[in-house]
Parts: C-alpha cells; structure tokens; sequence
C-alpha cells in the first residue's frame, strides 16, 4: 500500500502542473486532461486524486497560498530578525507584488480563483481561503508595534491603513499584468505611501 507522503507527493506534483498550465494559459481554460498531460500522469490518476476540475482548483489554491506564504518567510527571513516592523511590512506586502514569475503566476492565479469563486457555484462554496483576514491582521499588528515605538509619524488608524496598503498592492500588481506600469515604478508608489506612514529615523528599507 502506497506511504502517505507518496500520495502527499502525488497530489503535490498535479498541483505544480495545475499552476503552470494555468500560469501560461490562464485558469478558466484549464481541464483536468490539460493537467494531466503537464503532470505527465494518466486522466485516470488525477481524477482518482481530485474527482472533480473544482476539488482539483481549491487544492492548487491551497497548494498557491502555501508556496506565497513560504516566500513572505524567506523574505522576512533575509530582512533579519532585528529589522523592525516597516522592513516585516515591506516584505509581506512586495512578495505579492509580481516582479518576477513565481509572483507573477500567484497574484495572475489568485485573482483568477477570487473571480471564479463568485460565478461557479461548486467554487463558492467552499471557504476561498481558510484564514481570509490574515494578511490584515498581520499588517495591523506590525503597525500597531510601530506606532507603539514611535515609528510612525503621526496618529494612525492601523487598521484602516493595513487595508488601504493591500487594497493598494493588489491594484498595483494588476497594472503590472496588464502593462499599466513596470515593478520599480509600483515599489516605489508603495514606499512613497510606506515613507508618509513612518517617520525617517530608526528603520531601513528592504533591497
């Protein structure tokens, strides 16, 4: 009988296949055969692990979520235990940004699933994502610790401000896919708002 961590690894491979296919194709014209065939396993072995197009979708959005969620902690992780709340926001918040293809597949793929999930209706109905506010309430606790320390130039309601800044990295990225504007020009918005939030003492930017 196969081991767990085959069929762990199983699924993880049709996964991977699923985000590139649908990264060159885009994900409303994928089919569970266009997978396989990226996969290079049988029709009849994705099926038996997914049963259904939209089982196999929320596993590659999961599978999405983790891989976006291991490249905020090497990012946090390069930026250095002792650099401060801004450095730990600029980190969550450019990792989500597309300035290359692993980021441009993710924000491409997860705002295709956020648009499927409202008019397919097997989508809709499972949770999009299991912790849907997380990002915010990461956000809002960094500049909570920042305004604490006197980081933050002025009084702030951190909250408001962790949405307006993933409101406003999620527009960006979306005007990097379409040719709107290039990734220095949305990095450099993003700190211009960053530098208005935080006084110029005390921290330092991210490379």
């Amino acid at each position: 009988m196969p081991k767990r961590a085959d069929h762990d690894e199983r699924r993880a491979q049709i996964a991977e296949a699923l985000i590139r296919v649908a990264g060159r194709r885009g994900l409303h014209a994928v089919g569970m055969r266009d997978v396989a065939a990226e996969a290079g396993v049988s029709l009849r072995l994705v099926q038996y692990y997914f049963q259904t197009k939209e089982k196999l979708l929320f596993h590659g959005l999961q599978h999405l979520t983790d891989r976006f969620t291991a490249r905020v902690a090497a990012r946090l992780r390069a930026a250095g235990p002792d650099a401060g709340p801004r450095a730990a926001i600029e980190a969550l918040l450019l990792a989500s940004l597309p300035t290359d293809e692993e980021s441009r597949t993710f924000h491409l793929l997860y705002s295709s699933y956020a648009i499927l999930s409202v008019t397919d209706t097997a989508l809709a109905a499972q949770p999009f994502i299991d912790d849907p506010n997380a990002a915010e309430d990461a956000l809002t606790g960094l500049l909570g610790q920042a305004h604490e320390a006197g980081l933050t130039g002025r009084d702030i309601d951190t909250r408001t401000e962790a949405i307006s800044l993933l409101a406003m990295t999620a527009a960006m990225g979306t005007s990097i896919l379409v040719g709107q504007r290039g990734p220095e020009s949305a990095i450099a918005v993003l700190r211009h708002h960053l530098d208005r939030l935080f006084t110029t003492e005390g921290h330092a930017s991210t490379p």
